[in-house]
């Protein structure tokens, strides 16, 4: 049974069934540099006072040393989502010495990619196990891309939700598998429309020349007055070639259908050998240089716009949490660090993402063929590329359509949504929102990336001097502010547990890191 977007949403209407638009879980993990005061990366390890990177809930790193990641619980309320990264953020600055945290996507000046610090995790297998992974990118893709930042934004539908449209299309399939079949109907419209998230909160199309360390480059780059690399109408150079790309997982087919089709694929990408990679040795004199040579170490490695996820058990990998229990909720990884707010992503996007998911999940689509999925992949890289570009046009069902003809086209449909959000929530702050961003498709000049450009090509400005003054100010912003849901103690406790729960990981190793290895794989 299907039903069009504007039945679905006459039944959330009904008074029964309008509350179930309340709740929406949402959670932010949001990457950023720790740099000096001259714009350059610190050379600190990750600091004690911050607690394990293992094993801290809040404060953790990612691919360097350098490379922070806060992580927000779940939260039901957009405000309480921002408001708790700013306190995330906030005891982070207490706790680095007057280093500044970079707000940029694209990182900043780096003389030599040699000397970025693969992050640590200590001496457990487990610990070891996420540090040789680093190794594994470093030498499969570089050492820069390891200092690009962005931000995840994780969300998920309230049970009542699921209850309203599992009644409504009288589906008599076992609850999980429901949700499972609908998240990854949101998930196949996500890959049709999220050429509208780059265009909208793109904000790195420019680079500092010393990213591309001597290597040359097809793009077109044209240089700023103050020697900046950039291309005109670009939105995302982070989500581009340059960025978080993986030319031997073009080959793969990752199936967006089912979950089952999806996770048969991600297993077989694990399995399947690399003769590129394999020329880098797996352990070479005695050292990992990666996990293995297959074209995904791990399945973190997919490098995808959207994921399916689900909240693993100890020691068990996302494909089997998701074959067991379906999809919980899904990971939004398109967006790159806003500048021109303290948190790197602001509340205007949180309501924006409710809406667009919103849309993904009730607007119906057919299942998607490796035709389709490249068309749409296309149209992400246009847009990455030259979204702001006037002469460009999109590729939907066969007909050839400009940003703005698409995005008008699409804010249309989603108008009913915001209306219906903001009654069930009390708000009007959906239809604002959405009015905001209707504007940007309407007027390039007002995205990220078109102001970014403005800074540095029309303004003059050096793009290292704008970032540290906007660092600095964010710094001093939530140093004075004071804490809005957590509390220093709360992360004082967080960050004295997360040590000793390290300490228990290491000690409860009872193999070597060989034998843990061997057997992870052999699972």
């Amino acid at each position: 049974m299907k039903l069009s977007l504007t039945e679905y949403l006459s039944v959330f209407n009904e008074e029964a069934n309008i509350s179930s638009l309340i709740g929406f879980g949402r959670g932010i993990e949001r990457e950023a540099l720790r740099v000096l005061a001259e714009g350059k990366l610190s050379e600190k390890p990750h600091a004690y006072n911050l607690g394990s990177a293992l094993t801290n809930p809040y404060i953790t790193t990612d691919y360097s040393e350098t490379l922070l990641e806060f992580i927000t619980p779940v939260n039901k309320s957009p405000e309480d989502v921002i408001a708790q990264l700013q306190d995330i953020q906030k005891f982070t600055l207490s706790q680095i010495d007057g280093e500044l945290l970079w707000p940029m996507s694209m990182p900043c000046f780096v003389d030599d990619a040699n000397k970025i610090p693969l992050a640590q995790y200590g001496s457990s297998n487990i610990g070891k196990m996420k540090t040789v992974y680093r190794q594994g990118l470093k030498n499969r893709y570089g050492s820069m891309m390891q200092v690009i930042s962005g931000i995840h934004f994780n969300f998920s539908f309230p049970d009542s939700f699921w209850n309203v449209l599992q009644t409504t299309l009288k589906d008599t399939q076992p609850r999980d598998e429901f949700v499972s079949e609908r998240y990854f109907s949101l998930l196949r419209n996500y890959k049709r429309f999220c050429w509208l998230i780059p265009y909208l909160y793109g904000s790195s199309p420019s680079i500092c020349s010393s990213f591309l360390q001597n290597k040359p480059q097809v793009l077109p780059f044209k240089k700023s007055p103050k020697g900046y690399l950039y291309l005109e109408h670009a939105t995302s150079l982070r989500m581009s070639d340059l960025g978080y790309t993986n030319n031997e997982q073009s080959s793969l087919s990752i199936c967006y259908n089912h979950v089952d089709t999806y996770v048969e694929a991600v297993k077989k990408a694990i399995n399947l050998s690399s003769d590129k990679f394999a020329k880098i040795g797996v352990k070479v004199d005695g050292k990992y240089q990666q996990l293995n040579a297959n074209v995904l170490q791990i399945e973190n490695e997919l490098y995808a716009p959207v994921r399916p996820k689900r909240v693993a058990k100890a020691g068990e990998k996302p494909s089997e949490a998701l074959s067991s229990r379906g999809v919980e909720y899904i990971e939004v990884r398109a967006l790159d660090v806003n500048p021109f707010v303290d948190t790197g992503v602001s509340l205007e996007q949180v309501y924006f993402l409710d809406i667009f998911l919103m849309y993904c999940a009730l607007t119906e689509h057919d299942y998607l063929d490796g035709e389709k999925q490249k068309i749409y992949e296309n149209n992400m890289d246009e847009v990455v590329l030259r979204g702001r570009d006037p002469e460009l046009r999109l590729c939907d069902n066969g007909e050839h359509k400009s940003v703005k003809e698409w995005g008008n086209s699409i804010f249309d449909e989603m108008l009913p949504i915001a209306k219906l959000l903001d009654k069930a929530n009390g708000t009007t702050k959906y239809q604002q929102v959405l009015s905001d961003e209707l504007d940007k498709i309407n007027n390039p000049e007002l995205t990220p990336s078109a102001k970014v450009i403005d800074l540095l090509v029309n303004q003059n400005k050096s793009l290292t001097q704008v970032a540290l003054s906007m660092a600095q100010t964010y710094r001093d912003g939530l140093l004075a502010q004071d804490y809005n849901m957590l509390n220093e103690q709360d992360f004082i406790d967080s960050v004295n547990k997360s040590h000793k729960d390290q300490q228990v990981i290491e000690t409860a190793d009872t193999v070597d890191f060989d034998q843990f290895l061997v057997d992870y794989f052999a699972r």
